[in-house]
């Protein structure tokens, strides 16, 4: 795997800033359009717009990893965000190079959340790569890796009962 540049940033002001530009393209690339709020006293990066459906957006980024998954700093400095500051959370796991984009109601109240890229199966994996929650579209089926099933003939009907 190919190291993403952003991995060299170790100034973590430094590589957040860096993230909302890496952001800013690829929202870009998913056809959005995006307005940035002057200075820093807002709650959220970016402003996304697609067919006149606007939501708010904050960025953050991770690089730190634990247990298999990346552990994603979704808080003011000290604490969890108040009130509805946000409409989303853009995490972007950097060592993967994958987005999350995660409605704030998902993680509200929370100090971080866990990403697993490549696991289907857990909390925020339906969030991976959902570009399409920005533009207001209906969310899309999660992939299922893997169904397995048995049957047992204890759930068939009796011989000579099957048109009953």
């Amino acid at each position: 795997m190919k190291k993403n540049p952003g991995m060299r940033i170790k100034n973590c002001k430094k590589r957040g800033e860096w993230a909302e530009l890496v952001f800013a393209m690829r929202a870009i690339e998913h056809g959005l359009w995006l307005s940035k709020p002057w200075g820093e006293s807002k709650s959220y990066d970016f402003v996304a717009e697609r067919a006149a459906h606007f939501v708010r957006v904050q960025v953050k980024s991770t690089t730190f990893m634990k247990d298999g998954g990346y552990v994603c700093a979704v808080k003011k400095t000290r604490a969890p965000y108040r009130g509805n500051p946000f409409d989303f959370v853009a995490a972007y796991v950097i060592p993967e190079d994958v987005w999350y984009i995660v409605p704030a109601r998902k993680c509200k109240g929370q100090n971080s959340i866990w990403l697993h890229p490549g696991r289907y199966d857990l909390k925020y994996s339906p969030y991976m790569e959902a570009w399409h929650l920005l533009r207001g579209e209906e969310p899309r089926p999660v992939r299922v890796a893997r169904i397995e099933a048995c049957a047992d003939e204890s759930f068939l009907p009796p011989r000579g009962e099957e048109d009953a």
